[in-house]
């Protein structure tokens, strides 16, 4: 569909006859990305609050098809790239955000680490110094004052605003050092997601666990075990060892449902738990 043709089905978005309305939607959605533009430029000129309402709603079926479509092939083709997923999730709130910005702030995070990483350096030394780097230097810490807010699941904001939850620390701080080879994976812990630092000489052996939201503190495996025990759960693999990342990406989506049902967004809610949904099929 070339523009004048847009511009022309744009126009008649106002008309009060539904039937109407819906056939023009349904090929303006299915003509995708492209033109929201136009549709943005006209919700600028418009004065009807009826046009600009049926345009915003157009505008986001369209970009959370894009979203929906992004998810699935991630699940199919890249699940080993997490902050690809992390960012597609980030779409689904932002979708015009610039996402070279979070690129270069987890660059620049890795480069002050790599800066004073030294190659004799013990496992506890390293994740001393990325503790430094992340939490002291760069000032990320948990928000325990709005613990529940929808933001903490989006990484560019968590980025941003130096605040996040436990899942969305464990993402930056386990990109930052993965990027650094250093073997640090997520742990999907119920209740508090947490981080697994690899034993360098047996690879498929936890050394130790990092709590991110405790600003890294070092945690050992009686630790994980006692915190099972408190919520009556099976000290199984699953709670220890490290998980994959379509797991992470599940767990971030699960958060936003709770963070969303926490502040009765039931729109955005089931928005996100139809992504779910894609995920788990």
């Amino acid at each position: 569909m070339n523009e004048k043709e847009i511009k022309a089905l744009i126009s008649l978005l106002d008309d009060p006859d539904k039937g109407i309305f819906q056939e023009i939607e349904h090929k303006l959605i299915t003509c995708g990305p492209e033109v929201v533009p136009f549709l943005e430029s006209s919700w600028e000129s418009s004065f009807d609050p009826l046009s600009q309402s049926r345009i915003e709603n157009i505008i986001h079926k369209i970009q959370f098809d894009q979203v929906k479509n992004d998810l699935q092939l991630w699940k199919l083709n890249n699940q080993e790239d997490l902050l690809e997923g992390l960012l597609i999730i980030n779409r689904y709130q932002y979708p015009n955000l610039h996402e070279d910005q979070v690129y270069y702030q987890l660059a620049e995070l890795r480069r002050s680490a790599w800066f004073h990483l030294m190659y004799d350096m013990s496992s506890l030394e390293k994740v001393k110094l990325l503790n430094n780097i992340i939490f002291r230097e760069f000032g990320l810490s948990g928000n325990t004052s709005n613990y529940h807010d929808p933001q903490n699941s989006f990484i560019h904001k968590v980025l941003e605003s130096k605040k996040g939850n436990p899942i969305s620390l464990a993402c930056i701080y386990a990109l930052v050092a993965q990027k650094l080879d250093i073997p640090i994976y997520g742990v999907n812990l119920p209740k508090h997601f947490v981080l697994a630092y690899m034993d360098e000489q047996h690879p498929d052996k936890v050394a130790f666990y990092i709590n991110v939201f405790n600003r890294g503190q070092i945690m050992r495996e009686e630790d994980i075990f006692a915190f099972l025990r408190q919520l009556n759960l099976p000290l199984s693999e699953e709670y220890s060892q490290p998980c994959d990342n379509l797991a992470i990406i599940k767990r971030v989506l699960r958060n936003l449902i709770a963070a969303y049902e926490h502040i009765d967004n039931a729109e955005k809610r089931m928005d996100i738990e139809l992504l779910l949904g894609l995920l788990e099929d």
